[in-house]
């Protein structure tokens, strides 16, 4: 697709004005921005960045929820031929000094005051952040800071610019190619500086129009914009995708609002990670528990219904009469009214990536109705490398090359993408851009894994982090940390986990239990608890968890390559990781290196045979505040299982 993303907007504008583009939940009412409205929005967003000094080829920084005036002002950006760089709202304001100075960024356009305290706060970091412009007025009117001002009044001085010039805009559109840089994203740094990835028009909406392409996307599509829009799946599937397709995109209230708000769309096309598809089960499944026993008996009997007939109906396989038959009393009484509770009653295709999901998690939508598919790229890949066809749709792959996409598998495992929506470059750093982009145009995902008989794709593990065990029984065998940790992650009783062994002679792991299922299961059990700290320390809770961790172990058991990883020893961590402690990067990726070295004596007392270990760490609270938190923890050993051979 060799256009520019205001061209596309344009083109929207001219063909269909009055169509909505974008709907915006404002005080529980939901307000349309036609085509036509988000043109003239964007020219004068544009005009008024002119005004004030925007330059071509400048970057300017965007920072702030799904909402259509901060895409008009990306799109605005991007007419002028400057680069916009979403960056995550949630992070604090150390965190945006580094992308800041590393791209030389003047220009700011944030959603409101919280924000703005921020960009203030560091501003003294990055002394040529000159222009900060809000979105929501909210609270800032006694502000009074050099260079800080409204959206609303950069709108006035656009509109009286585009007045008196009205040729200026669709000209500086015109000055655009499609091989110009887009866009810039940085990377969520797991092992150092984050690096800004370099995007043109034409990798994005490659990508774009390939994924659009493959699942039949039209103007037709609803989708819910719920997920940070510095992600750059968020970004594809609200944003390139939107401007490729022409569908309609939803912004949420805020972000206490959205499974409301999700009902209320009733998306066609929706995306989440796998702890989002999770989190509604858990939902579901508590309001079960709770549930009368003759609703929780026919709920009970028709899931089972629905496990045994709905996948294979869903692929198009052959289902006898009567499941058949089942199926669709089932789908009335059962599935239906699940599906509209969820919010997936209009969905037509769903994605989840990011990390794997859990064979019966992935079961259970594709069991009631929803087509629910798994995804394979990266930021560097403008995300759509592999996907799902419809009737192919399995908990262990990551799908199939699609259209313009080439893969091969080195010979240490890590798989390789050559495609039109690689990266141009990391932003002034050759070096690592020569590290994974070859001279032949192939690229290095970091990422092991193997092509099947089905010409599926299959993740392992990141190629660093694949190791081995060293000494004891298991000495040589194959380590990886992240297939364990999926593994225990499929549980709904827990969260998060982080694994070590490489190196070692055996696997141990640190956990983090759902503190609202482990909640509603010790509540339905009349355990008290005060707090996560207490709850996660129970011996019940203990034993609970061991018990995942031995149905692991027997899984594992059965695997040739990693039966030596099975689990020794673990404990039940006593506060939850985040991203505001360091422990996780924004997109919740979990940071093994720097949670070995924070939290190195539970480490250490996990390999050298200790019951218990006293930790006190430092957390930051949501209001800035900083605290402590301190338990003795708990050591725990775990049963293993001789290797199972396989049959000759």
């Amino acid at each position: 697709m060799q256009t520019t993303f205001p061209r596309l907007l344009l083109k929207h504008a001219a063909e269909r004005p009055g169509a909505a583009a974008m709907r915006e939940k404002e005080y529980g009412i939901w307000q349309a921005h036609s085509w036509a409205g988000m043109a003239q929005l964007v020219e004068r967003i544009a005009c008024g960045l002119h005004e004030a000094g925007l330059q071509r080829g400048e970057h300017m920084v965007i920072i702030g929820a799904n909402r259509p005036r901060l895409y008009a002002t990306m799109l605005a950006a991007q007419a002028l031929g400057a680069i916009p760089i979403p960056l995550y709202q949630d992070a604090v304001g150390a965190e945006c000094v580094y992308p800041i100075n590393n791209a030389d960024v003047r220009f700011a356009l944030v959603e409101d005051q919280e924000q703005v305290d921020k960009l203030l706060e560091i501003r003294g970091q990055c002394p040529q952040l000159d222009q900060i412009i809000y979105d929501d007025p909210r609270g800032l009117r006694n502000y009074a800071e050099q260079g800080l001002q409204s959206l609303d009044a950069l709108l006035e001085k656009g509109q009286a610019f585009a007045a008196k010039q009205p040729g200026f805009f669709e000209a500086e559109v015109g000055k655009a190619h499609h091989d110009d840089v887009a866009a810039m994203f940085f990377t969520s740094g797991t092992t150092g500086n984050p690096k800004g990835v370099v995007h043109t028009h034409n990798t994005l909406l490659d990508r774009a129009k390939a994924g659009a392409d493959f699942d039949k996307l039209t103007s037709a599509e609803e989708v819910l914009a719920y997920l940070p829009p510095a992600w750059v799946g968020q970004n594809i599937f609200s944003y390139a995708q939107w401007l490729a397709c022409g569908y309609v995109v939803n912004c949420p209230e805020s972000a206490s609002t959205v499974t409301i708000d999700l009902k209320e769309v009733g998306p066609t096309y929706y995306f989440a990670p796998p702890r989002i598809f999770e989190s509604l089960l858990t939902t579901v499944m508590i309001r079960m528990e709770d549930a009368g026993r003759i609703k929780r008996g026919m709920f009970n009997y028709f899931m089972g219904v629905a496990k045994r007939a709905g996948p294979a109906l869903m692929d198009g396989k052959p289902v006898g009469g009567m499941d058949r038959l089942l199926y669709a009393l089932g789908s009335v009484m059962v599935y239906g009214p699940l599906r509209n509770t969820l919010g997936f009653s209009r969905v037509r295709v769903a994605y989840t990536a990011g990390e794997a999901i859990g064979p019966d998690l992935f079961t259970f939508y594709r069991s009631i109705g929803i087509n629910l598919k798994q995804l394979y790229g990266s930021t560097e890949t403008a995300v759509f490398v592999c996907l799902q066809p419809d009737n192919e749709a399995r908990a262990d792959t990551v799908g199939v090359p699609i259209a313009g996409v080439q893969i091969k598998v080195a010979e240490n495992g890590e798989i390789l993408v050559k495609s039109a929506g690689l990266l141009k470059e990391y932003y002034k750093n050759p070096t690592a851009t020569a590290e994974v982009l070859s001279a032949d145009g192939w690229y290095h995902t970091s990422d092991a894994g193997f092509i099947d008989a089905g010409g599926h794709l299959k993740i392992i593990d990141r190629v660093k982090d694949v190791g081995r065990i060293k000494g004891g029984a298991n000495d040589g065998a194959m380590f990886a940390p992240k297939y364990v940790e999926n593994k225990l992650k499929f549980f709904p009783h827990i969260k998060e986990v982080v694994a070590y062994g490489d190196g070692r002679e055996q696997v141990c792991v640190m956990i983090n239990i759902d503190f609202d299922a482990v909640g509603n299961w010790a509540e339905r059990r009349n355990l008290p608890y005060a707090g996560y700290t207490d709850l996660a320390q129970k011996p019940e809770v203990y034993q609970l968890i061991k018990e995942c961790v031995e149905k692991v172990n027997a899984d594992l058991s059965v695997d040739a390559l990693l039966a030596g990883s099975q689990i020794s020893r673990f404990l039940v961590l006593h506060k939850e990781l985040d991203a505001d402690d360091g422990e996780l990067t924004r997109t919740n990726k979990v940071r093994r290196g720097f949670i070995a070295e924070k939290y190195l004596p539970l480490v250490d007392a996990l390999y050298s045979g200790k019951t218990e270990q006293f930790i006190e760490t430092v957390v930051k609270f949501e209001d800035g505040r900083s605290g402590s938190v301190s338990a003795t923890l708990k050591i725990s050993d775990t049963q293993t299982f001789a290797p199972v051979k396989a049959a000759a």
